[in-house]
Parts: C-alpha cells; sequence; structure tokens
C-alpha cells in the first residue's frame, strides 16, 4: 500500500496498520469484534491482542459498514466477528447484513452477554457501558461458525 492510499482509510485501519508494521512480537494474528447489540451498539475492535478501536453507533446500517472497511483494510489469519445475544433480532440482522455485503470469508459467533454491562455511574454517559460491554464480549466465546462469501456459496 503506498503511503499516500494509507491516509485515505479509517483511522481505525490506519491504527491496525501502525501496529502491524511495528511487528511488536504478537504471535495472535487476529482481528477480532466485539458488538453490543441495542438501541446503542456498542464496538470494540481488537488486532493482533490489542484494542484499537472502542465506540458506538445509533445504526444498523452504519455499524455494519463501518466494520467491513475495517475487515477489509486489516489483514488477519482468522478475522472474528462476536455478537452479544442480548438482542437478537438487531445481531441477526447484523450478522445477515454482514455476510450479504462482505465479500470475503470471517468467523461469526454469537455470545452469551450475561454479566457484560458493569453497573456505571450515570446509567449510560456517552455509551461507555455499551463499549465496555462490547470489550467483554470481544473476550467471550460462542458458538462459532464460518461465514463464506455469497460468490462461493452461491
Amino acid at each position: 500500500m503506498l503511503h499516500e492510499e494509507i491516509f485515505e482509510q479509517h483511522p481505525t485501519v490506519i491504527r491496525g496498520l501502525m501496529i502491524q508494521k511495528l511487528d511488536l512480537g504478537f504471535d495472535q494474528e487476529e482481528l477480532v469484534i466485539g458488538i453490543d447489540p441495542g438501541q446503542r451498539i456498542g464496538l470494540s475492535i481488537f488486532y493482533f491482542g490489542r484494542e484499537i478501536e472502542s465506540s458506538f453507533h445509533s445504526s444498523v446500517d452504519n455499524v455494519v459498514m463501518h466494520i467491513i472497511r475495517v475487515l477489509g483494510g486489516l489483514r488477519a489469519k482468522r478475522k472474528i466477528v462476536k455478537i452479544g445475544d442480548g438482542n437478537m433480532n438487531v445481531a441477526k440482522q447484523i450478522g445477515n447484513l454482514l455476510n450479504l455485503k462482505f465479500c470475503s470469508s470471517f468467523e461469526l459467533e454469537f455470545v452469551d452477554e450475561r454479566k457484560t454491562s458493569p453497573k456505571i455511574k450515570n446509567f449510560n454517559q456517552r455509551g461507555k457501558r455499551d463499549m465496555l460491554s462490547a470489550k467483554y464480549i470481544s473476550q467471550r466465546d460462542g458458538y462459532r461458525h464460518s461465514i463464506l462469501p455469497l460468490s462461493i456459496t452461491g
């Protein structure tokens, strides 16, 4: 990738590329995305074992397009998307849209998100609880299945 092209990328992708270039000795070549589905969608992204983004989004379409930019912009041996099961309607919607719009394979897990929402004073100030829940979700294991792009499966 040319240096000028790097600056056209999303800041999360740029952070990931910096970690990849620094080669800090992490043997875990994974991109793990944790999602806390709900009215406000929490998002936590780990690359090579380090958190490179913690954010929240207000629409399913926005979060899916953002995730696709990150999945497409960073290379990894394993790309894993972990979605909490607290709001299965939103969780399935995110999973289905990723399957339809991302043209490469990834692993999808629905994770038990019980006890991932910590008690934070002032309830959910600026989405902190949603982002923290997404971080906890990214660190849990769930039922995993591989998603192959529709170009392969037909």
